[in-house]
């Protein structure tokens, strides 16, 4: 399976705040909004923030502690043999990484992941997607950008 990897994080450097993964097919999408203290960082208050919720009903979760998101990507990720991830970020991928541990020296089990980081130089997710700065609509827009020039 080939999924599209988008996260929201408070800033540069700062928690990590909702992540994504889109198939290149109709397959399940996935969403997770984490608990995060408040404020954040001005920008992210006025342009991720408002913007959280914004996805269909079905993938609507209060935000959960990460533990439990590491827990829940675990489980949604073990049908599959192993998993490529896709990400036009390298912080993408750290977090997302970061999003598999449970405590000190733990972390969830997963399938082999394979990581794939395009340089998409002049394409930007924020200006394609259908809700800027929303995890999930943004790797809509990265599987949408990347499916259509057949990479």
């Amino acid at each position: 399976m080939r999924y599209f990897l988008d996260c929201e994080f408070d800033g540069f450097g700062g928690a990590l705040l909702s992540l994504a993964l889109v198939p290149d097919d109709d397959s399940e999408e996935f969403y997770a909004i984490l608990e995060h203290e408040r404020p954040c960082v001005d920008w992210v208050e006025r342009h991720v923030i408002p913007y959280l919720d914004t996805v269909p009903q079905a993938l609507r979760a209060e935000p959960q502690p990460p533990a439990d998101v590491a827990r829940e990507l675990s489980r949604w990720l073990s049908p599959f043999e192993d998993v490529e991830i896709v990400a036009d970020w390298p912080d993408d991928i750290a977090y997302f990484c970061k999003a598999l541990l449970t405590g000190n020296g733990q972390m969830v089990t997963v399938p082999p992941l394979t990581f794939r980081l395009l340089n998409l130089a002049g394409f930007s997710t924020a200006r394609n997607s259908a809700v800027p700065h929303n995890a999930l609509h943004d790797a809509r827009a990265l599987r949408d950008h990347v499916v259509d020039r057949g990479y």
